[in-house]
């Protein structure tokens, strides 16, 4: 047995080099641990472990065919979609983004494709309307664990099946429309202008890191941590979307259909706040 992770890289403030909690577990558990840039590179250390079969997670990187022909019983996966729906690179943050109130985890077995493999196990599960990226991460990946473990038990009894993903039913412009891609500087810019069903949305994806951001002012860019979806008070219906203002306790921000309220908020070079006490300090700021 051993283990392949990513190489250390630089973490927290001082930027100094760490191991991955995958190398740090493997370490405590006396598992050797490879950590190549390029695998290709490693392909004779990786070949003489004789293994018969891998098992991939979150690894961040495409298992080249030379790879991937080293298990005689092949290279599982776990991925946190209903494959084939959000294929790629970020399909937890993109089904979140996307207002679904359903996903689930797959076990498929690797091929030369990009989580095109055929599934072993799929299980689904609801998405609540408040549960975020970090959320559902730590649940999914619990429960890819423990299917991914089924998937070895029923192959070791013999009773494991494969299914193509093309025998599913879904169409290919729905697989299309779902192909995710790594996050950009881009895609965590919130568009006021936008329905507040999106904006809560996005926020929600992008919880708690890398953190969606909203521009309120020319200068201004902070980091929404939390927000809900509220109606627009009569007397702010006209003020363009992303304007700033109280409504009773609550500060809130103009959408392109209502406005949403601020419960949590990073402002810029300050530490996490409510809401409330950033909006109370940035309209004072601001008053002409």
């Amino acid at each position: 047995m051993a283990v392949v992770t990513q190489p250390d890289r630089p973490a927290k403030r001082g930027q100094k080099l760490a191991p991955t909690p995958i190398r740090d577990a493997a370490e405590t558990l006396g598992i050797p641990a490879l950590t190549p840039e390029k695998l290709r590179a490693v392909i004779g250390e990786i070949s003489a472990f004789e293994a018969e079969l891998f098992v991939v997670a979150s690894y961040g990187k495409i298992l080249p065919e030379a790879i991937l022909d080293l298990a005689p019983l092949g290279a599982f996966n776990v991925h946190p979609s209903l494959l084939p729906l959000y294929r790629g690179a970020t399909p937890l943050q993109s089904t979140i983004r996307d207002g679904r109130t359903e996903t689930g985890t797959t076990i498929i077995v690797m091929d030369a494709g990009m989580d095109t493999g055929d599934i072993l196990v799929q299980e689904r599960t609801p998405l609540g309307v408040a549960e975020t990226y970090g959320t559902l991460h730590d649940r999914l990946a619990k429960r890819g664990a423990e299917l991914l473990i089924r998937a070895i038990d029923e192959l070791e009894a013999g009773t494991l099946t494969r299914t193509p993903q093309n025998a599913l039913g879904v169409t290919e412009d729905e697989i299309a429309a779902t192909l995710t891609r790594p996050i950009g500087k881009g895609d965590t810019l919130i568009d006021w202008s936008r329905d507040s069903k999106h904006v809560v949305d996005l926020v929600r994806s992008l919880a708690p890191k890398p953190g969606a951001r909203g521009a309120l002012d020319a200068e201004t860019i902070a980091k929404f941590v939390t927000v809900h979806a509220v109606p627009c008070p009569e007397a702010e219906r006209s003020a363009p979307p992303g304007t700033l203002f109280f409504a009773g306790s609550e500060a809130l921000v103009r959408t392109g259909d209502g406005a949403v309220a601020i419960d949590r908020i990073v402002p810029p070079s300050r530490n996490e706040m409510s809401g409330r006490d950033f909006a109370r300090s940035f309209l004072a700021a601001h008053k002409s």
